[in-house]
């Protein structure tokens, strides 16, 4: 049969399908790895309680045991390896209580995202990053970033106790604008030198350069739409900086970039801007529009007498380009508390 015979779509829909499958069959080999390693960190945790816990004893134990399954599996199997699953194991055993009713465990991320996320110490906040990883597809490395950039903290900073909770328990849920907005947003990857000298449309570019980065700091839902957006009125032409769109609360986002100090002169032309999107752009079907202003420092006085005691839309957050220390995030976390 010739190609000029084949019906269109054949090739199409039997690659599809031969893709799902191989995507299928990696998923089930790394889940059916990932629950043996549980299963052997159970099995060397149940040794040691048998009265096998002395520590000399115990690291003889595992390196004898890795010599010899190393010896017949390979080197995946190291001393190191086996400590890991040790772990592993004890960091998640209060789960095969919740999972007892299916009689199976179902772990979905990589035995490599495990081994990252055994190391963090608080069960809030590793539950928090698990559920984002599998719910956002995060690989190993954008994992890594998010923990280093602290969004838990981040997004905890502007919840109560019960919003806190939440978070941990369901993962960054998007119901209110507010729930989109992060305090500041982590723009290392942008590799903009704190003591280097950029304008606002070096950020701009920088960011649109590093448009995939910067959409998964934004967060969930959130597509890019437009750059320099211009809107014309009473014959006079403004550019909003960036423009997205976001699917879960289905509404458009406006950005503004500052390099500088918020002021309330800002503040008047994202009002104008969210207004024009409302009255001019959105459908009726689809939610007010959002507006935030992304600058280098702000007086929070300043933001809060300038918009409406009931602003819901104008929301304004510092941007910083280096990584933040984790410990004095989690340190203004603990005190709000």
């Amino acid at each position: 049969m010739t190609n000029d015979l084949m019906p269109p779509n054949l090739l199409a829909s039997i690659r599809a399908l031969i893709q799902t499958a191989r995507q299928k069959v990696v998923k089930e080999v790394n889940q059916t790895m990932v629950l043996t390693y549980f299963e052997i960190g159970r099995r060397i945790v149940e040794n040691e309680q048998e009265g096998n816990e002395r520590a000399g004893y115990a690291q003889e134990t595992l390196k004898k045991l890795s010599k010899q399954l190393q010896g017949e599996f390979g080197r995946g199997f190291s001393a190191k390896n086996l400590r890991l699953m040790r772990q592993f194991f004890l960091t998640y055993q209060n789960w095969q209580t919740v999972s007892a009713k299916s009689q199976k465990l179902h772990f979905q991320l990589s035995w490599s995202h495990y081994c990252f996320l055994i190391r963090i110490k608080e069960e809030a906040e590793r539950k928090f990053y698990e559920l984002e990883a599998n719910t956002n597809h995060w690989s190993l490395r954008e994992l890594k970033r998010q923990f280093n950039s602290g969004i838990y903290e981040r997004l905890a900073l502007s919840r109560d106790k019960k919003g806190i909770l939440e978070l941990s328990a369901k993962g960054q849920i998007l119901e209110t604008p507010s729930d989109a907005i992060k305090d500041p947003y982590i723009l290392e990857f942008l590799e903009l030198k704190e003591e280097t000298r950029y304008s606002e449309s070096d950020l701009e570019e920088a960011i649109i350069h590093k448009i995939q980065e910067f959409l998964l700091e934004l967060g969930k839902g959130f597509m890019f739409v437009a750059r320099q957006k211009r809107i014309s009125f009473s014959e006079k032409h403004f550019h909003i900086d960036l423009v997205f769109y976001n699917r879960i609360l289905r509404c458009f986002v406006l950005i503004d970039l500052k390099i500088g100090e918020l002021t309330h002169k800002d503040l008047g032309q994202m009002q104008m801007y969210v207004n024009y999107y409302d009255r001019e752009i959105r459908l009726a079907e689809e939610n007010k529009t959002i507006g935030l202003i992304i600058c280098r420092s702000k007086n929070d006085a300043l933001v809060e007498y300038t918009m409406p005691e009931e602003n819901k839309q104008i929301f304004a957050s510092q941007y910083q380009t280096v990584l933040p220390d984790k410990e004095q995030l989690k340190q203004l976390l603990y005190n709000q508390e």
